[in-house]
């Protein structure tokens, strides 16, 4: 079982519609470089709960670099959309390195996540801006970091995205990272984080559209020459992102993303920022 790539291009061997477009699964595996054991292990458990759960459809997944830092941008609305996310970034030949709260990193899971390269978050506290550098770290390595600026499942009852924190935006602002919007849709479909139900299903449909990345280098350059990594900065680079994600759910939905956007549940932090990066 297999996701089904969309490019905009030629399609070749086993190729699917997706959407009106010719598909492909791209061929990329030898850029991930080594993979750990603990790796490994991910991978031996992600690939086969993926492909039962999910029928994943990728649209312009070529758009996520094949080499150098990267910063994935996307929209929350599963408790299961690593799963789904993880398959996305493997397919197109990259290692996931994804934020996440820290109370997942327990037990021996949590040790085989910490040793596979995740990162955990110790949300609402200043202990949060450890995280941050330790992504920062991973980025200037060269990585990939998949980031949820929401902070966790969105609250909105249609699914939209949330007011979103602002961590993503640091890390945006303060490396050279390619920032990739991704709009998910589907993994809600199996476990519903609003009723708490699990659906099980095989194959349920979860579509991925890859954006544009996101023009950063006049903001950037404003950093680099002196503007404070202030509040309404951070807020306005974090908009901007979002609002990218949010428009790209709305044409995987065929429907046009509410004005308003609902609030999240967050704190504030002890260091005056609006919240972790996922």
């Amino acid at each position: 079982m297999t996701a089904e790539t969309s490019s905009g291009g030629a399609a070749t061997g086993g190729t699917t519609a997706v959407r009106g477009r010719r598909a492909r699964r791209p061929g990329r595996w030898g850029t991930r470089g080594r993979i750990s054991p603990a790796l490994w292990l991910c991978i031996v458990v992600i690939y086969p709960v993926s492909s039962l759960l999910f029928r994943l459809r990728y649209l312009h997944a070529e758009r996520i670099p094949v080499r150098g830092p990267v910063l994935l941008v996307v929209n929350h609305v599963s408790v299961l959309d690593p799963l789904a996310c993880a398959r996305l970034v493997f397919d197109q030949g990259r290692i996931p390195h994804f934020l996440a709260k820290e109370a997942v990193f327990t037990g021996p899971a949590g040790t085989i996540l910490r040793a596979a390269g995740q990162i955990p978050v110790a949300r609402y506290s200043s202990a949060a801006r450890g995280s941050l550098d330790a992504a920062r770290a991973d980025l200037d390595a060269g990585s990939i970091v998949v980031v949820y600026p929401e902070g966790s499942v969105t609250r909105d009852p249609d699914w939209w995205p949330m007011q979103a924190r602002t961590g993503a935006a640091h890390l945006a602002l303060t490396s050279d990272a390619v920032v990739v919007p991704v709009a998910q849709w589907g993994p809600q479909r199996v476990h519903d984080y609003h009723t708490g139900k699990l659906h099980l299903r095989f194959r349920a449909p979860a579509d991925h559209l890859v954006g544009e990345p996101i023009d950063l280098s006049a903001l950037r350059a404003e950093v680099r020459a002196g503007r404070p990594l202030n509040a309404d900065l951070l807020r306005e680079t974090t908009d901007l992102m979002m609002s990218k994600v949010r428009d790209q759910l709305g044409e995987l939905r065929d429907e046009h993303p509410p004005l308003a956007v609902h609030p999240g549940p967050g704190r504030r932090r002890p260091d005056g920022l609006s919240g972790s990066a996922a």
